[in-house]
């Protein structure tokens, strides 16, 4: 029988996978742990208690359901660095939670509760259901934020005060007459369907040469009453008729906005022939047969003929070809040319060029929304789920493509030869673009804009993006891989020249489980690091921390007794996050280094604190006794009634002026089987025991070594051996806590007996 002393200086890798059990030569082995719960990996290789969370509101009038995904969406709204928000999107309702450090509104320092809304100022009704909170996409600038989904069109949350909010539908800008609107249009059709307006004015008559328009319901009175198609507009070239009625696949009734008219490509489309009244006109795709009725617009003074001479009403001749007619001009040309300008025909001849609005309940809304080189951008929609549509620069009502300009509106199709359904769009190094199936971005340029003529999509990685939105974390943006079961990361790299998407949590897959929510914190959670909170669908936090310039990363897993964490967001260095607890759901902050959840802090005032912001009477909870700095652990106690209010009774305490009171969490530090090596090689899977540990413990108030207490009235600080007992072939150390105060461990030195 012989001893050896195998130390344990790291923890940088956090908790791996079981299946790591094996790998006792890998340096990843040495620095992590089978369990690391509710401890925190710090720069140092050592591990904290992590912070508790404090109590801020009680949603009372949300019953938990396993049946949604989310009953509460939180996101996070910044106005300036002294104006940021939380807000909370739910069932038919949005709450905004003020983030007060200053007082502000004179209800004191902390997150106040400034906004329920739960009407839409236009449609008497909020779009938002828990059935589709978990898809939600935001995008927010200065004091709007658009919320997305393809099942509703854009609503806007408007702060209109410090502590007023409003939410409204998006609209699109229109033209000073209003005869235009400037939102995107799309073709629907196949390219030889043709529509045939009735007239060029009022209420018309609109048939396609087979069927187009959607007949849902039953019909009567000769419509369908429930159309898809009703108030959509279709574009005539580039006049808009709105939709008012639909009689059959192929026949719909609507109203022209202005006048149908048909803007010719081709510059300078008039031809006159010396001596003679006859014009040929050059109109792609005219339509006409002979003898149509038409209107000439905007012509300019040709073969000796002036501008009146042509424009105004006139008859289509003969028909040259399918591109070509004539018209007889009011006088006789002296001179042979071509000539025009640009000019407009108003006309209602069956055309193949026609178009639909892109956004309606027929083709479906935006998935995704973002804001990009001060142009705002939607992507997706149920119709055509890999379109990209970009506003003009600096006007995001604005989607006008016009003439191609430089600042006009983009429309942009990921035709990378499958079908590419868009989830996110994520505003980084590039614009990221996230879909069911791959990773694709579009190219940023070197002092240079995107513009309609340079902008283009490119094709990274093949892995897919799941219904949880992604964050740029320590260079990088983080997603949740299609499946549920992977976390990747999307890089740009000079050597390839491209994009890739590690994965981050190979050596913790266990921790991954159908992640439903992202947050990311910076220099947050009383710590220096940045972490990144994934919620699991089994309510356990698994919290990411990074530092790849020294080529760590590390896995822990925050949980709540007997409760779940249901979301979180993070805002600069604060942590938010909705938790379910003793059959309520709760609005907390990650706060103090108190071992506690959902925890109340409350001054003693003749031997009562009240608690009745989040406990009723009867409830068990833990109290912690505060006087100045020093924190001690009082005992478990069960809420009384002190005068009507829901309190605990601590006169038996003295010398205390505070409490916390919450519901403790488990702190668990379960060391990968302990191993060394021997003169016949390493002792991995034969019969040893652990004779004694020597744990490294600093600012500790409370500790347990495999049963064994560290016994203390104040923080230790300091090396301790403890006496252990016991053989088998996976032997391990575990350090748990009796009391919810802090513990913080700097490394392990195991005495292994073999």
């Amino acid at each position: 029988m012989q001893k050896v002393r195998v130390p344990q200086n790291s923890f940088n890798f956090g908790e791996v996978s079981d299946t790591a059990i094996m790998r006792t030569d890998s340096p990843v082995y040495a620095a992590s742990a089978q369990r690391v719960e509710n401890l925190m990996v710090q720069s140092d290789g050592g591990l904290r208690s992590r912070v508790g969370t404090e109590h801020i509101y009680t949603y009372s009038d949300i019953t938990y359901s396993a049946n949604y995904v989310k009953q509460s969406r939180l996101i996070h709204f910044t106005f300036s660095d002294d104006e940021q928000y939380i807000i909370s999107i739910e069932n038919g309702k949005v709450r905004c939670f003020f983030l007060d450090d200053t007082g502000a509104l004179g209800l004191g320092v902390g997150v106040h509760l400034v906004e329920t809304i739960t009407l839409d100022t236009s449609s008497n009704a909020l779009p938002f259901t828990h059935n589709y909170l978990h898809e939600y996409t935001f995008a927010q600038s200065g004091d709007v934020m658009f919320i997305c989904h393809p099942l509703f069109m854009p609503r806007m949350l408007v702060r209109t005060a410090l502590d007023a909010f409003e939410v409204t539908p998006y609209s699109f800008d229109a033209r000073a007459d209003n005869n235009v609107i400037y939102q995107p249009y799309s073709t629907f059709q196949n390219t030889e369907m043709t529509l045939d307006p009735s007239a060029t004015t009022s209420s018309i008559t609109l048939t396609t040469s087979s069927a187009y328009w959607d007949t849902t319901g039953t019909q009567t009175g000769g419509d369908y009453l429930d159309s898809l198609h009703v108030g959509v507009v279709v574009r005539y070239d580039y006049a808009e008729v709105e939709i008012t009625s639909v009689q059959s696949s192929t026949q719909a009734t609507g109203t022209v906005v202005d006048e149908l008219k048909r803007r010719l490509t081709i510059l300078n489309p008039l031809r006159t022939i010396d001596g003679s009244a006859t014009v040929e006109v050059t109109h792609l795709g005219h339509g006409f047969s002979g003898g149509e009725a038409i209107t000439i617009e905007d012509a300019s003074a040709v073969g000796g003929l002036n501008a009146a001479q042509i424009n105004g009403a006139r008859t289509v001749g003969s028909i040259i070809d399918e591109n070509t007619y004539t018209i007889t001009a009011g006088s006789t040309a002296n001179t042979s040319e071509d000539g025009g300008g640009y000019i407009k025909v108003v006309c209602h001849a069956p055309t193949r060029n026609w178009d639909e609005q892109s956004f309606s309940a027929k083709r479906g809304y935006p998935t995704a929304v973002v804001f990009h080189e001060n142009r705002l951008v939607f992507g997706g929609t149920i119709q055509e789920p890999d379109a990209l549509w970009f506003s003009k620069i600096g006007k995001y009502f604005n989607f006008d493509v016009g003439t191609a300009a430089d600042d006009d509106s983009i429309n942009l199709v990921a035709a990378t030869g499958d079908i590419n359904a868009i989830r996110y769009l994520v505003s980084n190094r590039d614009l990221q673009v996230f879909t069911d199936s791959s990773e694709l971005y579009v190219p940023t340029y070197l002092n240079q804009a995107i513009t309609p003529v340079n902008v283009q999509i490119r094709k990274q990685t093949p892995y897919g993006c799941n219904f949880v939105a992604p964050h740029p974390f320590d260079g990088a943006t983080l997603f949740v891989q299609a499946g549920g079961k992977v976390v990747r990361e999307y890089l740009y790299t000079d050597g390839e020249d491209a994009y890739t998407s590690t994965a981050v949590s190979t050596i913790a897959p266990h921790l991954i489980n159908s992640p439903i929510g992202l947050a990311v914190v910076n220099a947050g959670l009383e710590s220096a690091e940045s972490y990144a909170a994934v919620v699991n669908s089994d309510g356990i936090i698994s919290l990411f921390n990074s530092a790849r310039a020294e080529r760590r990363a590390s896995w822990v897993r925050m949980t709540i007794a007997n409760g779940y964490f249901l979301d979180a967001v993070g805002i600069q260095d604060r942590l938010f996050a909705n938790i379910y607890l003793n059959g309520t759901i709760y609005f907390v902050e990650f706060g103090d280094r108190v071992g506690l959840d959902n925890y109340v802090y409350s001054a003693i005032s003749s031997g009562y604190a009240d608690v009745s912001a989040a406990y009723a009477v009867a409830d068990t909870v833990s109290v912690l006794g505060q006087n100045g700095s020093t924190i001690d652990y009082l005992s478990s106690m069960t809420v009384v009634s002190n005068g009507g209010t829901a309190s605990v009774d601590v006169s038996g305490y003295t010398g205390y002026t505070h409490v916390f009171v919450g519901v403790p969490f488990t702190v668990n530090l379960t060391t990968n089987p302990v191993d060394g090596n021997g003169p016949n090689g390493p002792f991995t899977g034969s019969v040893r025991g652990i004779s004694a540990a020597i744990v490294d413990f600093r600012d500790t108030r409370s500790a347990s070594v495999n049963g064994r207490p560290l016994v203390t009235t104040a923080e230790f600080n300091g090396k301790k051996e403890f006496r252990l007992n016991g053989y088998g072939r996976d032997p391990q150390v575990t350090i748990t806590q009796n009391e919810p105060l802090p513990i913080h461990i700097n490394g392990i030195i195991s005495e292994l007996v073999v």
